[in-house]
């Protein structure tokens, strides 16, 4: 069996969408039992040992889920492809498979300002 290198496989993934790496990504955590997300767990258990006293540290990162289309379904699919760079069926995937995570991990003023360009156009959506 010949291996890629790791250039080559640079550029598979470079060809795919980002729903496209976001299944791969997890089907990579399930076969191997990993995850990504483990430097911040590690950082977050760190942090428990540091007794009650410590102040609660103010959020940073946000997560824009959109929970409802409203009657303007194609102009909220369009604003979700402006935001993401998501392809048409990309797109239409997150508004029809509600509540849909849009932008994960911005700031409170990117995740705002997107909360209101999907509201204008009749969308609704929550800031996690």
């Amino acid at each position: 069996m010949a291996s890629m290198t790791t250039e080559e496989l640079l550029g598979v993934f470079e060809e795919m969408t980002v729903l496209e790496l976001k299944e791969f990504l997890d089907a990579f955590e399930e076969h191997f039992d990993v995850t990504a997300a483990a430097p911040m767990a590690m950082a977050v258990a760190a942090g428990d040992g540091a007794g009650a006293e410590a102040p609660a540290e103010e959020q940073t990162e946000f997560d824009v889920v959109l929970t409802g289309s409203g009657d303007k379904k194609i102009q909220v699919i369009k604003e979700v492809r402006a935001m993401t760079s998501l392809g048409l069926k990309e797109a239409k995937a997150v508004v029809d498979g509600l509540p849909s995570t849009v932008l994960e991990a911005v700031s409170k003023e990117e995740a705002n300002a997107a909360k209101e360009k999907i509201e204008a156009v009749g969308g609704s959506v929550e800031i996690r």
